[in-house]
Formats: structure tokens, C-alpha cells, sequence
């Protein structure tokens, strides 16, 4: 997966190039954890990557958390887009 596509979508959004937004940093995070889950697919006693893996998954759940206080419409679009989690329904 590229971070290309996602970046423009992000910036067009935000009308500003800034790469240190909650979203783009999600954003970054998520394709990170993507090419570390399919490396980890291939490479199943890599445990460094593992701990790696679990490091990012915490910086990124803390980062959710965050926008989900502050902004909780961005939150949800952000999952939405990036197809993260379910979206509960109530």
C-alpha cells in the first residue's frame, strides 16, 4: 500500500500541508502497520519487528483516543476511510 493516494485525500481535506495533524500521522501509522503485518505474515519469528508492531498499534490507539475526545466527527471519518475498526451502530 502506498501513502501517496491517502496524503492527497488527507491535505485536500485540510487545505494546509500539515504533516504533524492527528490524521496524518493516524495515517501514517496505519500504512506502516499494514507493511509491517505483512512482513510479519512471511517472517513469523521476526519478534523484534513483533515488539516494533505492538509500539505502533499503542501510538496509534493513543492518537485515536485523542481525536475521538477533541473532534469526534473527524474520528469517525477518519476510521471510515482508512477502514480501520467497525463502526458500531446505535
Amino acid at each position: 500500500m502506498r501513502k501517496k493516494p491517502f496524503i492527497s485525500v488527507v491535505l485536500q481535506e485540510e487545505k494546509e500541508q500539515n504533516k504533524g495533524s492527528v490524521e496524518f500521522q493516524v495515517l501514517n501509522f496505519t500504512n506502516r502497520i499494514r507493511k509491517l503485518t505483512s512482513h510479519l505474515e512471511l517472517h513469523k519469528k521476526d519478534y523484534l519487528s513483533e515488539i516494533g508492531l505492538k509500539k505502533m498499534l499503542g501510538k496509534r490507539q493513543r492518537l485515536l483516543s485523542y481525536l475521538s475526545k477533541k473532534n469526534r466527527a473527524r474520528y469517525k471519518e477518519l476510521i471510515g476511510e482508512l477502514d480501520i475498526r467497525e463502526l458500531k451502530t446505535r
